[in-house]
């Protein structure tokens, strides 16, 4: 298997250390901010909004609710890529990225602030809907502009290392969410919880706003953009030019297939930060506390595995790397849930620490992939578009996907299939890129 990309490589650029070091460490703040934002309507979500906001019926309708209003989040980033995709490869990438980081802190602290049910009735869940769809729309628009940020000002040979530390910002996301909220547990009792505890992550989001304020003012444009820029402004004289409309026109396949290949990762995390800790608490009756703890630390060890899966694409290729943790998820599908079926905490790290090792050796060259099959004038655009469809096909239906399996089979070997079949295609799409890079 040939394992150069398909598209032409990002050009290398020489830049002091300093400059590389600080654009590279404000993508990774980015990108674990809007993560941390992200995540805690998730956790939310299992524990606690199910209850606040849609409170009719059984417990097991209003996780559905709740999951429900998770997955619309994930509805809405092909929005927010499509458009900040388009401007950000027309304006920018980081008028782009500050643009997300503003939305996203001025949604998620909405969130914080939101009367519930017993408050203000129906319009409650309404507006929880619509925040959250304006979580999605920030988050779609983030990671494109983040992640060209990192790897469009990377060091040749460093591509891939370079777009992992946007990567780092899912786990260490994760981390902070899970932090927050096990403080504000034990800070609290049940009831000072359910009643006010669970704000407390939703209102940290707000510092959000001083990131972006960073950004807009210290971090500078791409290099790879300005080159970009100038031949848009040249070919502009003699006709229109929109980035979205070339990719839907010629570069469509290869946006489904990048989907197609990342959408069992986006499936899997979700299934483990978020349906397991619904799964664990209501059905197996294992701790809130604990099952936390372990999804935290399970987190921490992507904080080394991603860089390292990165690393190695550079020297091995990306695919190589991409595949291997591809196949993987579908060899540990089942072993995973049997592990948690158990009820037992060891069985459940061990199970959930395997599958993260291999959600990190895809997800650490994720970044440098996608950006290497577009070129600069379409890159923001193609990229985004391939990661939220993603998105929506794999993370955000998960969770919701996983309770209905259970409710309908009665077996979390349901949940497992579900997951093969999403390595399958993911195995399927990486094949045809692979064959694609040989062709070029």
């Amino acid at each position: 298997m040939d394992m150069a990309p398909s598209a032409p490589s990002l050009p290398g650029t020489v830049l002091p250390t300093v400059n590389r070091r600080r654009v590279a460490t404000a993508a990774a703040l980015a990108s674990a901010v809007e993560w941390y934002d992200y995540f805690v309507f998730g956790i939310a979500a299992a524990l606690v909004l199910g209850d606040l906001y849609f409170p009719a019926g059984s417990s097991t309708a209003g996780v559905l609710a709740s999951f429900a209003t998770f997955a619309v989040g994930f509805l809405a980033r092909p929005l927010g890529g499509i458009v900040a995709g388009h401007l950000g490869d027309k304006r920018g990438r980081k008028p782009m990225l500050v643009l997300a980081l503003t939305l996203m802190g001025l949604a998620t602290t909405g969130i914080g602030l939101l009367p519930t049910y017993d408050t203000i009735g129906v319009a409650a869940p309404i507006l929880l809907v619509a925040l959250r769809v304006l979580q999605g729309i920030a988050v779609g628009a983030q990671w494109g502009g983040a992640m060209l940020l990192a790897t469009e000002y990377a060091p040749e040979g460093k591509r891939g290392v370079y777009g992992s530390v946007v990567q780092l910002g899912v786990p260490i996301g994760v981390v902070s969410a899970n932090t927050v909220f096990l403080l504000a547990g034990a800070f609290t009792t049940d009831t000072e919880f359910a009643a006010w505890g669970w704000r407390v992550p939703f209102l940290i989001g707000l510092f959000v706003l001083g990131l972006a304020w960073y950004i807009h003012t210290r971090v500078e444009e791409t290099p790879a953009f300005r080159q970009a820029e100038q031949e848009l402004a040249e070919k502009a004289r003699t006709e229109r030019s929109s980035p979205l409309r070339t990719i839907l026109r010629h570069h469509l396949g290869t946006v489904l297939l990048a989907g197609g290949s990342f959408a069992v990762n986006t499936a899997t995390f979700y299934i483990l930060i978020t349906g397991v800790l619904d799964y664990t608490t209501r059905e197996l009756d294992m701790k809130r506390s604990a099952v936390l703890t372990v999804s935290l630390c399970v987190s921490l060890t992507q904080l080394i595995l991603i860089p390292a899966a990165a690393a190695l694409s550079d020297r091995l290729g990306r695919i190589r790397i991409y595949a291997i943790g591809a196949a993987g998820i579908a060899l540990w599908a089942v072993p995973l849930f049997l592990l948690i079926d158990t009820g037992s905490l060891l069985w459940l790290a061990v199970g959930t620490f395997v599958a993260s090792c291999f959600l990190s050796i895809m997800y650490g060259p994720q970044a440098a992939l996608f950006a290497e099959l577009f070129t600069p004038e379409m890159r923001y655009t193609g990229a985004s578009l391939g990661y939220q469809i993603a998105a929506v096909l794999g993370g955000g239906l998960a969770p919701f996907l996983m309770v209905l399996l259970l409710e309908a089979t009665g077996t979390s070997m349901a949940v497992s299939g579900y997951i093969i079949v999403l390595s399958v295609i993911a195995l399927a799409s990486i094949k045809v890129l692979a064959d694609r890079s040989r062709s070029h």
